[in-house]
């Protein structure tokens, strides 16, 4: 432990003597306090906080992340090239010794700075309400939907497979799907349709969800519904009329009414997104919730609900502190794993092509979810060709883009320790240490020096 250690804190010395690393310090350092300063959003508290937090996550996100590959792929390559391992491995140490203590150097180093900006953001986003000019609605509105750790739970997936597989059978045997088109994008589109279909009211129709387990941090607080309506035919004032109705409707059925159930008329504009604020006494004590939907005979069209962002209830289940430091450590999980694959680079490759690889796989990684989503609309020839090559590689990756640290944050969104332990495992315990191990058993049997007779 001690070599290890010692290979540590001669790399956390290299690493600070770079240039680079000061440079991407002091860019943080100056551009923190500026974006606190100059971000303005939508002009409302709450739109300065969210592209605040947005901004400086990412930003910080993606130039420790660089630093991190910069600072792993020169401490090995350059040992290499300077001949400096040479007098290294001479002494009682090992080689996996060695990588180990460059990778914990570099992790050490990356944590640090990433608690020091962490640091910078949270103050200015605390402080920023003090010296905004808010008004008190304002302040509640963030208090209700940015300052806090909502938990978010949507209605569950319908599973219309069969459905879209009758339907595209009779498609084609109609001659209705046009020629060389790919059956997997039609299914996709035809699957997206019929989903739309289940969260549709006709014109004094209704639609009803039910959710199990809610239970909020603070009983004597609100929940939030969060809903936004698409049309078939927009109305002459692009509004709908609506009759919201919230509680156990379970209670009905029996005839013994023990928790509230609370109505809501509204009036709200399409493709809009609006939060009904709702007392938490209309959950049940185990936890159930309905919310119902009726499409009143005022209006003149069917309503729909996005499958997306179409119906969402939130709660408060934490903090937005505990909130914060969450996404600061899920940061952190993606500064190992670059490491980790930075030290495999580093073994055989020179610094130059270790990093265009390492930046590669961090672009990679950064839109994988895109890329595995596009090509599901490409011809089946070409579909088919990089389902079975390159989607295997592109999965192998941590999937940087479906879980942002800002995301969560911007909207107030929890981030459970469950779900960070998970991503730990994943990109952690499992991806990033596979990676390690190539690294160590690579750098073993490398022959580092030819001794010439």
């Amino acid at each position: 432990m001690h070599s290890i250690w010692a290979v540590a804190k001669n790399t956390i010395r290299q690493a600070l003597r770079m240039k680079i690393a000061a440079v991407f310090i002091i860019l943080l350092l100056v551009l923190l306090p500026v974006m606190g300063l100059i971000t303005t959003g939508d002009g409302t508290l709450k739109g300065r906080l969210q592209t605040f937090i947005s901004y400086s996550m990412s930003l910080t996100s993606l130039l420790l992340c660089m630093f991190t590959i910069i600072a792993t792929t020169f401490s090995l390559t350059n040992d290499i090239k300077q001949k400096q391992i040479f007098t290294v491995l001479t002494k009682p140490i090992r080689r996996s010794q060695l990588l180990i203590g460059k990778l914990l150097g570099v992790t050490i180093l990356s944590s640090a700075l990433l608690a020091l900006f962490s640091v910078i953001i949270y103050t200015i986003v605390i402080y920023t309400p003090k010296f905004y000019n808010a008004s008190q609605d304002e302040l509640k509105q963030v208090n209700n939907e940015f300052f806090t750790a909502r938990a978010s739970l949507t209605p569950t997936d319908i599973d219309v497979t069969d459905e879209v597989n009758k339907l595209y059978e009779k498609l084609e045997r109609n001659g209705q799907i046009p020629p060389n088109t790919s059956p997997r994008a039609v299914k996709a589109l035809l699957t997206m349709q019929k989903k739309l279909e289940k969260r549709a009211a006709e014109v004094g129709g209704e639609l009803l969800w039910e959710f199990n387990n809610v239970k909020p941090l603070d009983p004597n607080q609100s929940i939030f519904v969060k809903f936004k309506y698409d049309v078939a035919v927009n109305p002459p004032d692009l509004q709908i009329y609506g009759r919201w109705v919230i509680g156990d409707y379970r209670q009905i059925q029996s005839g013994k009414i023990e928790t509230p159930i609370r109505y809501f008329d509204r009036k709200d504009l399409i493709r809009t997104v609006y939060e009904v604020e709702v007392p938490a006494d209309v959950i049940a004590e185990d936890g159930f919730l309905a919310v119902g939907f009726i499409n009143t005979t005022l209006n003149d069209t069917v309503v729909m609900f996005p499958p997306k962002d179409g119906l969402e209830v939130l709660y408060k289940a934490d903090t937005f502190t505990a909130n914060f430091i969450r996404a600061a450590l899920l940061i952190l999980l993606r500064l190992v794993f670059l490491a980790c694959f930075a030290i495999l680079a580093s073994t055989f490759l020179s610094f130059p092509v270790a990093i265009l690889l390492c930046l590669t796989i961090f672009s990679t990684a950064t839109v994988s979810t895109f890329i595995v989503e596009s090509f599901d609309f490409m011809s089946e020839n070409v579909s088919a060709a990089y389902r079975y090559t390159l989607k295997p590689i592109i999965q192998l990756l941590p999937q940087f883009d479906k879980i942002s640290p800002s995301k969560f944050l911007i909207h107030g969104q929890l981030l459970s320790w469950s779900m960070l332990a998970k991503v730990a495992g994943i990109m952690i315990c499992i991806k990033a240490a596979l990676v390690l191990m190539l690294a160590l058993l690579i750098f073993t049997y490398r022959e580092i020096a030819k001794v010439i007779i």
